[in-house]
């Protein structure tokens, strides 16, 4: 009997069942409430992304552009952006995924204020407080397509060395569409090279999943481990932190051994 995990072995990011992608049953098991998991994330992407404005600095009448890849019904990686943007592209491959999304520029669901409320500890965010739903439906842009073609449209983007977002965020995508290494690195240089130079970045993965199910569907997965994380990202990013999170409050389903947080920032150079 062949086992699921070896039947994962060849599956490709093109082979997956995205267009059955369960956006409900997906939210219903990961954020109607808040997980520890993504509470101990909220903390270190707000101080990541905080410190680092607060260090360069960014001119308030010229608001910057960010994107998060692979949204799907995760909404609280472009809520850490919020405070900087003018404009948040949500880009998303499974069409019910981008349905979500554009439901959410119409009204942003209730249970999204629990995340929201780990974020709103750090001044920046303090700062549109009262507004941030209202700020989040007037700056996310929802867009459809696949990574690997954004990435090769801007592998030289508006600039020599970059893409055109100076933020950029990717969670839980480049390990989980595919079964594949090979397609693991280069979704990961794909996100990296849709970002201008010396653009500040977070991404997360799941460490050492072998797939997972969504409803009644099952989708491929990549095991990877922080080492293989932390080269994919050094290639385009001189400093790279990472934290794993490997408690077993932080373990969200069955089939992974932990999650891996990547934060940093582009090199202008690669």
């Amino acid at each position: 009997m062949t086992s699921r995990a070896s039947a994962d072995a060849h599956v490709l990011n093109d082979d997956a069942p995205w267009g059955d992608f369960d956006p409900t049953a997906y939210l219903a098991r990961n954020y109607r409430d808040l997980l520890d998991a993504d509470a101990a994330i909220l903390s270190f992407i707000r101080s990541h992304f905080s410190d680092h404005f607060r260090e360069h600095g960014v001119d308030a009448e010229r608001p910057i552009l960010g994107i998060d890849i692979g949204a799907g019904a995760n909404l609280y990686p472009a809520m850490a952006m919020l405070p900087w943007c003018g404009e948040i592209t949500l880009f998303d491959r499974a069409p019910k995924n981008v349905s979500y999304l554009r439901e959410q520029q119409l009204h942003v669901d209730p249970e999204w204020d629990s995340f929201w409320a780990v974020l709103r500890k750090d001044g920046a965010y303090r700062r549109i407080d009262s507004e941030w739903t209202d700020k989040f439906r007037k700056t996310v842009r929802v867009q459809e397509g696949n990574l690997f073609s954004l990435g090769r449209r801007n592998l030289f983007g508006r600039r020599r060395f970059g893409g055109r977002w100076q933020i950029g965020t990717m969670f839980f995508v480049a390990e989980s569409i595919s079964s594949s290494h090979k397609e693991f690195r280069r979704a990961v240089e794909c996100f990296m090279r849709i970002l201008e130079p010396g653009a500040p970045f977070a991404a997360a993965f799941m460490e050492g999943s072998t797939g997972y199910d969504v409803g009644n569907r099952h989708f491929p997965a990549c095991d990877v481990d922080e080492a293989q994380v932390k080269e994919s990202l050094q290639k385009f990013a001189k400093k790279v932190e990472t934290r794993r999170l490997g408690d077993v409050s932080h373990m969200v389903r069955p089939g992974h051994t932990g999650i891996i947080l990547a934060c940093g920032k582009r090199d202008p150079q690669s």
